[in-house]
């Protein structure tokens, strides 16, 4: 009998982010509108006032009491020092000023294909969904391919398209986990859960994804094995809740949530510094 192979290693595929090897690339290329989460608006393709010459945010420790809280809660996931060294080859905007309108255009591309490949990498680590883990390989191999691509291909990419070949897989993936959980699983669905009252609610194995869960009360809710994927948490009340095996959960997820110390979470995530 075949031994499963070990699922995917993030840090080799360069998943994580290493902001000193990014030429400062969402502090540029994105765009961001003047609002609760961000103290002043501007377009895409225009440097933050906070970018330094060095491609360092000159308020880094201080991004939260500075208006600046959306920035908290973005993760290129890799992407940007993937953009940097590898599409670009080292070559920084400031440097080539010819490059950057590709650059820019280049990195929201290269952000949705780490997140792809993150998402990938969790489902080949449930071992539930082995019927579907050699697919899953496959794609995690075209998803890396192309992430290796010119920056030409990489804006050529149907990235819709991409995304929802993926997202069969995933959906695929959330079924053979949650089907394992006992009871009755509550289909959230994109709901609009805006503030709802959750404390304490039952919704291990729940599909939430895609819901809006803005600052709904989820304190010490049991989330064990629901799907989180695309679902909207900011200022959720996290407070002593179980995350434990939540399905596509990601950092800027939490980031944007309200937490404790008492709230369980994936061994893969971290506890957010402002909880």
């Amino acid at each position: 009998m075949s031994q499963e192979r070990p699922a995917p290693d993030r840090d080799g595929l360069g998943l994580r982010a290493d902001c000193g090897s990014c030429f400062g690339l969402c502090c540029v290329a994105l765009p961001f509108a003047a609002s609760a989460d961000f103290a002043v608006g501007k377009d895409a393709g225009t440097p933050c006032a906070n970018l330094r010459p060095d491609f360092r945010c000159g308020i880094h420790t201080r991004l939260r009491e500075s208006g600046f809280r959306g920035c908290t809660v973005f993760d290129c996931l890799g992407a940007g020092q993937k953009v940097s060294q590898t599409t670009f080859d080292g070559r920084d905007w400031r440097s080539h000023p010819g490059t950057a309108r590709q650059m820019f255009a280049v990195f929201p591309v290269m952000r949705q294909l780490h997140e792809l490949l993150w998402y990938v990498t969790e489902a080949l680590a449930r071992p539930a969904a082995r019927p579907v883990h050699g697919e899953l390989r496959r794609a995690l191999g075209e998803l890396d391919r192309l992430s290796g691509g010119s920056a030409a291909s990489l804006i050529a990419l149907d990235v819709p398209a991409l995304r929802a070949d993926v997202n069969a897989l995933l959906l695929r993936t959330s079924e053979l986990v949650r089907a394992a959980v006992p009871g009755r699983r509550r289909n959230h669905r994109g709901a609009d859960l805006i503030g709802a009252r959750l404390g304490g609610a039952r919704l291990r194995g729940a599909d939430l994804r895609g819901a809006y869960l803005i600052a709904a009360d989820l304190s010490r809710a049991d989330l064990r094995t629901a799907d989180l994927i695309g679902a909207d948490l900011r200022d959720a009340d996290l407070r002593g809740a179980d995350l434990t095996g939540s399905l596509f959960l990601t950092q800027p997820q939490l980031d944007s949530a309200r937490g404790d110390a008492a709230t369980r979470l994936p061994p893969a995530l971290s506890r957010p510094a402002h909880w």
